[in-house]
Parts: structure tokens; sequence; C-alpha cells
């Protein structure tokens, strides 16, 4: 069973950074999309950002128009971590963000193209 665990939200200013961070643990595919969905308050949940993984290579990045130029997804090579630097936040990037894992199969922007959810981190910007 793979397990994740997401840590670095918190309570910011708006304009201010944070990085958020997703360990993975278990069996891992060779073919994968890592990435990060939020959900803000009274909303469904959103597409933020995502790579796909062949092996050790990432054959894509995504973004959500809304955090493209602000927000940058990462991995560490040494580790099974993906990163979500989050810049120049706004009252709107306030959210549960979640992170996601699952085989290369869909459409990486969907949620059901995701195998395994971590517990979520809160973010929270104020104005």
């Amino acid at each position: 069973q793979v397990q994740l665990v997401e840590s670095g939200g918190g309570l910011v200013q708006a304009g201010d950074s944070l990085r958020l961070s997703c360990t993975w643990s278990g069996p891992t595919f060779s073919d994968y999309f890592v990435g990060w969905f939020r959900q803000p308050p009274g909303k469904e949940r959103e597409f933020v950002a995502a790579m796909a993984r062949s092996g050790w290579t990432t054959t894509g990045t995504y973004y959500a128009d809304s955090v493209k130029g602000r927000f940058i997804i990462s991995r560490d090579n040494a580790e099974f971590t993906v990163y979500l630097q989050m810049n120049s936040l706004k009252p709107e990037d306030t959210a549960v963000y979640y992170c996601a894992y699952g085989r290369a199969i869909g459409v990486v922007s969907q949620s059901r193209a995701y195998d395994y959810w971590g517990q979520g981190t809160q973010v929270t910007v104020s104005s």
C-alpha cells in the first residue's frame, strides 16, 4: 500500500511564499503521475500541479492556469519526495492541499487518474 505524507502548510500573508513537501512510501510504479490538488473552503477539489514520470525521467509538468508562473512542482531524485513551491500567494490560494500519486493512465489533471492520496495540509493566506 502506498502512503503519502504531506507537510509544510501554515498561515501566511498575501505575497508570501510557502513550500509543501510530500513523501511517499510503498510499492511504486515505473510510470506515474505525482501531483497536488487543493480544496478551497466550500468548493470542490481542484487540480494544482503535477508531473509525469517514467523511471527517473520527468516527461512533463503541468499547472492549473490559476497558479502558472507562481507555483513550481519539483522532485527530489534521492528521495521519494515531491515539492510544491508556492510564491506570491493570494487569499484565493487558501485551501487544504493534497498530494496524489498514481499510474500514468488517464488525464493528469483529473483526480480519478490518481490511486493514492495524502491526508492533506492546510494553507491559509491572509489579506
